[in-house]
């Protein structure tokens, strides 16, 4: 593969699902979701089927390099209190390990702030672990950092 050659982003189609999934697992896995630990089947499905349902605010995006992806992001819309226009949240963004640092992440990000322009948004927002060093040295010359700490209850 050219590694020099820029990536095409687009949205994602139902005959990418063979090329998605591999970059899906390997995106879970970054965050400690395999093996034992894995999504379950019934959500992959499910997440595959929202980005193309109408009625469903969640998007996915795919880089694509001579025919093969090397990349997704997905992400959704929602209200908000404090905006009339929806906020768009970025919810997942993955690179393949080839396509690292050429990029691939830079563009999936401006593809998924221009859609939020057009749709009317007055911000695109994203989270990242903190131990993500490598992909917060992308962040930090695209985005500013609010100083806002995530707490969460988890349900089964």
């Amino acid at each position: 593969m050219d590694k020099t050659q820029t990536a095409i982003v687009r949205p994602a189609t139902p005959a990418d699902l063979a090329q998605w999934r591999p970059l899906w697992d390997g995106y879970n896995a970054f965050y400690g979701r395999s093996g034992p630990t894995a999504l379950a089947e019934d959500v992959t499905h499910t997440t595959w089927a929202r980005f193309f349902d109408a009625d469903e605010p969640v998007h996915a995006l795919v880089a694509e390099r001579q025919g093969r992806l090397v990349g997704l992001v997905h992400y959704l819309f929602h209200r908000s209190t404090v905006s009339i226009g929806p906020n768009c949240y970025l919810q997942d963004l993955f690179t393949d390990a080839d396509a690292r640092g050429q990029g691939v992440g830079r563009a999936l990000i401006a593809a998924v702030a221009e859609r939020a322009r057009v749709a009317g948004a007055s911000r695109v927002y994203w989270m990242t672990h903190e131990s993500n060093t490598t992909a917060m040295r992308l962040y930090d010359r695209l985005a500013e950092k609010p100083g806002f700490l995530i707490y969460r209850q988890v349900f089964a």
